[in-house]
């Protein structure tokens, strides 16, 4: 298969849901036009930030149904997280992905019976990727959730001669060292995308031009100037950007963590609801001081627009 390369800024979607915690799918072609008309280029669905791990095959195919009918005849290349539990479960869902006419698919490590080496990750990940030979599929390398803590160079090694539609991996992790060494290998032929919103800058000085984050639903504005100014090799500037990212992300953490991001989302004027336990979500006064916070940043300009 001939890997097509994603550059540019793939958002990670949230899960829109009514306040009874129920699917929203009503507002994804709201959604998809927003990600479109403000530059970002994919959507990497029913992932983290789109709580694959907290809904039902069956949720995860509704969402996945609304993002093909809304990007059919769009730009959008939509990646469907298949999760990386039980692989009978990713066959599943990958061949419904396929017959949805989405893009792509992506694979996880299992999380409760953990492979014992990246032999056994590879051989994971080979069952379901040769369920749709005819489709890219992804790995969705992020241990620090799944504790898949293998070097990928060894993974992509495993797989590379066995699996022809193994497109590259989505790293989110700070291995600098391993996803260079990822990113060159066989004269950097698999699409290496950054996973960590937070150091993109320090993956493009690598060479990395695709990443996959939840910022980028909200934020992609700031995100376009940092790689403008990269590009540009102002490196002052490209900094100071990264820095506002991190001003940004920041919040996150001091306001509990993922569910943060649907609460940008609010601000932004898209309410996506809240995430479902046991993550926590903000109280409303939480959310009062949470818009002087981001108000406070001084970067309205730098945010996503509806």
């Amino acid at each position: 298969m001939n890997i097509q390369k994603i550059s540019g800024l793939i958002a990670a979607p949230f899960t829109p849901m009514y306040p009874d915690g129920e699917i929203n799918s009503g507002i994804i072609e709201k959604y998809h036009r927003l990600l479109v008309s403000n530059g970002v280029v994919g959507a990497f669905i029913n992932g983290s930030s789109g709580e694959g791990v907290s809904t039902t095959n069956g949720e995860k195919l509704t969402v996945a149904e609304a993002w093909a009918k809304a990007s059919s005849g769009s730009s959008l290349k939509v990646i469907s997280h298949l999760g990386g539990t039980c692989y009978q479960d990713c066959i599943g869902l990958a061949r419904e992905s396929q017959r949805m006419g989405l893009y792509a698919v992506a694979v996880t490590s299992p999380s409760y019976f953990k492979p014992a080496n990246v032999k056994m990750l590879a051989e994971f990940f080979v069952r379901i990727a040769e369920s749709v030979p005819d489709m890219p599929v992804y790995y969705y390398h992020i241990p620090v959730l799944t504790g898949g803590l293998f070097n990928m160079i060894d993974f992509v090694r495993e797989v590379a001669p066995r699996v022809p539609n193994f497109a590259g991996i989505k790293y989110t992790h700070e291995d600098f060292m391993d996803f260079l060494s990822c990113l060159n290998y066989d004269n950097g032929r698999y699409d290496m995308l950054w996973g960590r919103d937070e150091n993109f800058l320090s993956a493009l000085i690598l060479g990395a031009r695709g990443a996959v984050g939840s910022t980028y639903n909200y934020a992609a504005p700031l995100y376009h100037k940092m790689i403008d100014a990269f590009d540009r090799n102002d490196q002052v500037a490209a900094r100071a950007i990264q820095q506002k990212s991190i001003d940004m992300i920041t919040l996150l953490g001091k306001y509990g963590g993922i569910a943060t991001g649907k609460a940008y989302m609010k601000y932004i004027g898209l309410d996506c609801g809240e995430f479902r336990l046991p993550v926590r979500n903000m109280s409303n006064s939480d959310y009062e001081s949470f818009m002087k916070d981001v108000k406070n940043l001084e970067m309205d300009e730098l945010f996503s627009k509806i």
